[in-house]
């Protein structure tokens, strides 16, 4: 059962646009991860959002000349679809429903981010995320190399490794492959030595 402060249960002590736009709870978040895998489950799909670039691809023309990208796309409408969701959610979410409060993160946390020279809340409060601006923005063109060579490693990384965190983490661990688990594993991994090895020293670059 989820937690009685979970978002649903406060329905009745504050407003609807107050319920929307102030914190959820992070139960919420997985309960709905999980239906939408039981639907796609149910109805034969497989959840996993880097495949939206090969439909992408294929609508594009490159199936003409890639037989990898020939196929029929209309058995990918449902994911176009999904993908496109979550940008008009975001995109609404963030521009029209933003909680006035910054992200509740622990203690621990803040004092390591500003370690690393990142003000939190206040960066949060401004708009500027968790991570420093002077790094990722497309205004220098450090930033607009990182962001290259992001791009580069994640489209590498999703296939060859055959998909991508949503793929594996959430479709795959939950139809018990070992070979998710084993990307799974991989991806925290590579997240720590980011966190704690690479990205100190991108700051001061």
């Amino acid at each position: 059962m989820l937690p009685k402060n979970i978002l649903l249960l406060q329905a009745q002590d504050i407003g609807l646009w107050e319920l929307l736009t102030g914190p959820w709870h992070w139960a919420f978040s997985g309960f709905m991860i999980t239906l939408v895998l039981f639907l796609l489950v149910w109805m034969g799909k497989s959840f996993g959002v880097s495949s939206s670039f090969k439909d992408l691809c294929n609508l594009a023309g490159a199936g003409k000349k890639v037989p990898y990208f020939d196929f029929d796309i209309k058995e990918e409408y449902w994911r176009l679809s999904f993908v496109a969701g979550g940008l008009i959610g975001g995109f609404l979410a963030f521009h029209f429903m933003q909680s006035p409060n910054p992200v509740d993160i622990s203690v621990e946390t803040r004092n390591y981010l500003a370690t690393l020279g990142m003000s939190y809340p206040e960066s949060d409060l401004s708009g500027q995320g968790f991570v420093p601006t002077e790094i990722f923005n497309f205004s220098s063109l450090k930033g607009i190399l990182l962001a290259l060579i992001g791009g580069v490693l994640v489209g590498f990384g999703t296939r060859y490794g055959k998909g991508c965190t949503s793929g594996h983490a959430i479709t795959g661990l939950a139809h018990l492959q070992l070979p998710s688990l084993i990307t799974v594993i991989g991806f925290f991994i590579g997240g720590l030595i980011m966190t704690h090895f690479i990205l100190p020293y991108l700051i001061v670059l």
